[in-house]
């Protein structure tokens, strides 16, 4: 009897532990789709959980950093859902490909026209963004996200190492670092494409080798054939001399 009311108990604190726990995983997040390299482009994914069983997601804000502006900020279209993409005028400029910028992106709005996310699904949001800073670990993305019922949820607090995760993180994407020239993939499909140039070339060589050795062949047997028809044409009329003398 004991022993039920203990498994009882341990049951019902591990559901409440679990019940207490889920939230901290469910919360809005940036992952780049590959790598994201300072000095780079890449395309990240913000994933948006719906935490709430009585109510969709029907809105994303995601506030880019001012403190690291991004030049470059395209996002992909999501079906069902409205972009919104919100430029500002930077305290100082941008350089890229020798041009100047001035403003660049400081947030991104997804509405939705439609339902939105529904309890127990997720949503992905990506966006191409570039160049990656050179002088940080990572970049912070603050994000408001807003319910059908009116509720926001604000990801607006920045993890700090060494301490525990806030209870509203704000969404950080992590940057690699960067490779030693900065056409790194260009280089790989340059070097594969002379691959591929090289090993066509030697392809083509090997065909007319083979090709240049068949045609000889052919010559060598074509000689060969009349040599012996001739032999042949010889041997019949000696052999018809002599009876006709006999």
């Amino acid at each position: 009897m004991k022993a039920s009311r203990i498994a009882a108990a341990g049951a019902a604190a591990g559901v409440t532990v679990l019940a207490l726990s889920a939230p901290a995983f469910a919360h809005v997040t940036v992952q780049p789709e590959g790598t994201a390299a300072k000095g780079g482009y890449a395309v990240v994914d913000f994933k948006v959980p719906n935490e709430r069983d009585n109510a969709s997601t029907t809105k994303l804000e995601v506030n880019f950093p001012t403190d690291h502006p991004l030049a470059s900020v395209m996002p992909e279209p999501v079906p069902g859902w409205d972009i919104k993409v919100t430029k500002s005028t930077l305290d100082k400029p941008l350089e890229m490909h020798g041009k100047k910028i001035s403003e660049a992106v400081t947030k991104v709005t997804w509405t939705a026209d439609g339902e939105g996310i529904k309890a127990g699904f997720f949503q992905k949001f990506p966006v191409s963004i570039g160049t990656l800073p050179e002088d940080t670990d990572q970049l912070v993305f603050k994000a408001l996200q807003t319910y059908s019922n009116k509720e926001v949820v604000r990801w607006i607090e920045v993890p700090q190492k060494g301490q525990e995760e806030p209870d509203n993180p704000a969404p950080v994407l992590e940057l690699s670092a960067a490779s030693e020239d900065g056409h790194h993939d260009a280089a790989g499909d340059d070097s594969d494409a002379k691959s591929a140039e090289k090993a066509s070339a030697e392809t083509a060589a090997s065909g007319s080798a083979s090709s240049d050795g068949t045609d000889t062949t052919a010559r060598v047997l074509g000689i060969v054939g009349i040599v012996v028809g001739a032999a042949g044409v010889a041997y019949g009329v000696l052999a018809g001399r002599r009876r006709a003398d006999a």
